[in-house]
């Protein structure tokens, strides 16, 4: 049974262990607003206290957009350098919950993910998308703005550096295949009809593994980038063979049967 649990220009709903939020502007190729934001950040945050959540998809409504990037009117009042180092750091107050999500996050892409909306799917751990998408930051002929730092590493990340430099440069937009060839996208379906049924497919395939299996691996992922040899993972190694869910699986292997994941 579906649940709407907000609605408005973030629409949430819940499957059972599976959560669907929608960007919902599809008049404006769903152009991301502070609020929406920051509800997506409280989404995400969230997630760390419910062990019943086994996925999210992030998706935009319409045909022709996942997020086509922050709504411009939200800059109208910047009147000096500072006003864009407070809107970053906005922004990553954000995006850094997003990233750090426990929770696997797919993104089910359509159409234009551009800006904001392509830095909230760079956060995502999976992602699917129709066969138009078009993914960049054409903002070296648009509003001659700049990511920050933190959006650069997970760019760099995902696609390495002389990559970002030509998206940058050059400002054009990354299509489907060429995504799907770099691994950026995991899955490209041939049009909308079949996007959410395949992104559910996959929650559901994620919704039946060990929870904290993939939050371990995430968060393993994600230091290594961020830390490098520094990268420390003796909590994460405590956590996960002193959990219940441990002792679950290695008991349902000796007993034959399908474990039962509780995510502690």
């Amino acid at each position: 049974m579906v649940t709407l649990y907000a609605e408005g220009d973030l629409l949430i709903s819940r499957d059972e262990s599976i959560v669907t939020a929608t960007f919902n502007r599809p008049q404006t190729r769903n152009a991301l607003t502070f609020d929406m934001y920051e509800r997506l950040s409280v989404l995400c945050k969230q997630a760390a206290h419910d062990q019943s959540l086994r996925a999210i998809i992030l998706t935009g409504a319409g045909e022709k957009a996942f997020a086509a990037g922050t709504d411009i009117s939200q800059f109208k009042a910047f009147k000096s350098g500072q006003d864009g180092i407070d809107y970053e750091k906005r922004m990553e107050a954000v995006l850094d919950p997003v990233e750090k999500c426990p929770v696997p996050l797919i993104a089910a892409i359509a159409g234009a993910c551009t800006g904001g909306g392509a830095a909230i799917a760079a956060c995502c751990d999976l992602r699917i998308a129709t066969a138009d998408m078009r993914f960049g930051f054409p903002i070296a002929r648009s509003l001659g703005n700049t990511l920050a730092l933190s959006n650069f590493r997970r760019l760099v990340a995902l696609m390495g550096p002389a990559r970002v430099k030509h998206l940058i440069f050059t400002a054009r937009l990354m299509e489907a295949q060429e995504a799907l060839s770099i691994g950026f996208l995991s899955e490209v379906v041939s049009n909308v009809a079949d996007l959410m049924p395949s992104a559910r497919a996959l929650a559901e395939q994620l919704a039946g593994h060990a929870p904290l299996t993939m939050m371990a691996c995430k968060e393993a992922l994600r230091r290594i980038h961020a830390d490098g040899d520094h990268a420390d993972d003796h909590d994460l190694v405590m956590q996960i063979y002193g959990s219940e869910d441990f002792k679950e699986g290695m008991d349902a292997f000796l007993e034959k049967r399908t474990p039962q994941w509780k995510g502690r």
